[in-house]
């Protein structure tokens, strides 16, 4: 991938396909802008893209047809479509072809920024997303991702597997939302209901530990996900 990703956007209402595109620019990424599926397929075709941004509803050929025609050649790029619709079969159908996450209209562009640079890193391991350091202060914490392990004055907290990557994505995305439903596919492999209790006890046990310095938060933030900063 090169120094600035490159993001296929497909948004036929002017407004926001303008909002968008200027916004992602803003933050670094080189921007492709599709005002319907054809010219969106189109694009993709004649460039090399390194995600794909697609809203559902658009005219010629909407944002699920146009992901099924680009998963017809290509496997790997990632998906993330943007919607209107909040019925839980649309979001099925959006993960059945081939969907990486999927946002509700309306959203936070920091919340897609955020979704978006957490599907770069795990789809481009090696690429210009930055990887974790082995040693990440946080505050009075010094965290060892590669270790497994938490340290505070002095005090070292052992983590489990997956008490370790929950950390580990809560840290690569320090300062940003993490999406509850991007959270439990990536380390349980679905977001089912029993899935999710297993994440928020582990949560529950990483916010008590984290609590030993004020400065670190941890916060739940509703129709989001969750937080870590340090103030």
């Amino acid at each position: 991938m090169a120094t600035n990703p490159s993001i296929l956007l497909a948004e036929d209402d002017p407004n926001l396909g303008l909002l968008l595109a200027e916004f992602l620019k803003k933050k670094g990424y080189e921007v492709a802008w599709a005002h319907d599926g054809d010219q969106a397929l189109d694009l993709f075709v004649k460039g090399h893209f390194d995600l794909c941004v697609f809203d559902v509803m658009m005219p010629k050929k909407d944002g699920f047809s146009l992901a099924k025609d680009i998963r017809a050649t290509h496997l790997d790029v990632p998906i993330i479509f943007l919607t209107a619709k909040s019925m839980e079969e649309d979001t099925l159908q959006g993960f059945k072809v081939g969907a990486d996450d999927y946002l509700t209209k309306p959203f936070s562009m920091d919340v897609l920024v955020a979704r978006m640079e957490a599907v770069l890193r795990r789809t481009h391991s090696d690429k210009s997303l930055p990887a974790l350091a082995d040693e990440i202060a946080l505050g009075d914490f010094l965290y060892y991702p590669a270790k497994m392990r938490l340290v505070f004055q002095g005090n070292e907290q052992k983590f489990t597997p997956k008490e370790n990557e929950l950390m580990k994505l809560l840290c690569e995305n320090l300062g940003r939302p993490v999406s509850r439903s991007y959270a439990l596919k990536l380390i349980w492999g679905d977001d089912t209901y029993f899935n999710a209790r297993s994440m928020d006890v582990y949560m529950t046990k990483l916010r008590k530990l984290l609590k030993e310095d004020p400065r670190v938060q941890l916060m739940n933030l509703h129709g989001e996900g969750f937080r870590l900063s340090v103030d």
